[in-house]
């Protein structure tokens, strides 16, 4: 019992800095965020932040890893051969990015880590290569260049979506990501047989 009420105060306490730091992010660059100001926002003592990460950069690197992790189970249902699954996997993801549209806004905007960027990217990285170099039907180098425009393509799209504050519904984006890729795919694999 009192683990329990040890674990949701630690939640709330993430939970609460991870609020207050996007709101600074979104005024500031990380490297103007003082840990004094963050703790001052978020209602806390330095110590209890210090208890749970070393630095802004710490904690932003937890933040990542978290939406990183939370797509990737996501991503992890994904079956690219059933284009109904593949529509219903990334309107969850959708969702999920609308659920955290201030983070994922902040991440994938010109103020956001470009290495974080390029995660997202590696995340999708062997589905999409295998799915394109299967039964021979195009090489991995060829495959990597599909990739490569698919994903950024990816990315430019979700970000003008954040930008439009997205006024597309998330099923409505699933299926113009899922058309795109797979129109894409199979143009490139019948011009290349």
């Amino acid at each position: 019992m009192k683990s329990d009420k040890v674990d949701r105060r630690v939640k709330y306490t993430k939970m609460v800095l991870k609020e207050s730091f996007i709101n600074l992010l979104e005024k500031k660059e990380i490297s103007q965020v003082s840990i004094k100001e963050l703790c001052e926002d978020a209602d806390i003592n330095r110590a209890t932040f210090y208890a749970h990460y070393s630095d802004q950069y710490d904690l932003m690197r937890k933040i990542e890893h978290e939406l990183l992790d939370n797509i990737n189970v996501q991503l992890s249902e994904l079956d690219q051969y059933d284009d109904m699954n593949a529509v219903l996997t990334v309107e969850k993801i959708f969702e999920y990015i609308r659920e955290n549209s201030k983070l994922c806004r902040l991440l994938l905007s010109d103020r956001g880590d470009f290495s974080f960027q390029k995660q997202i990217m590696i995340l999708v990285y062997d589905k999409i290569i295998t799915e394109l170099t299967d039964n021979n039907m195009i090489t991995k180098e060829d495959a990597e260049y599909v990739y490569s425009f698919t994903i950024s393509g990816c990315v430019g799209l979700v970000q003008k979506w954040l930008d439009e504050d997205m006024k597309k519904s998330a099923h409505f984006m699933a299926e113009m990501v899922i058309k795109l890729t797979l129109g894409l795919m199979n143009s490139f694999k019948k011009t290349h047989k």
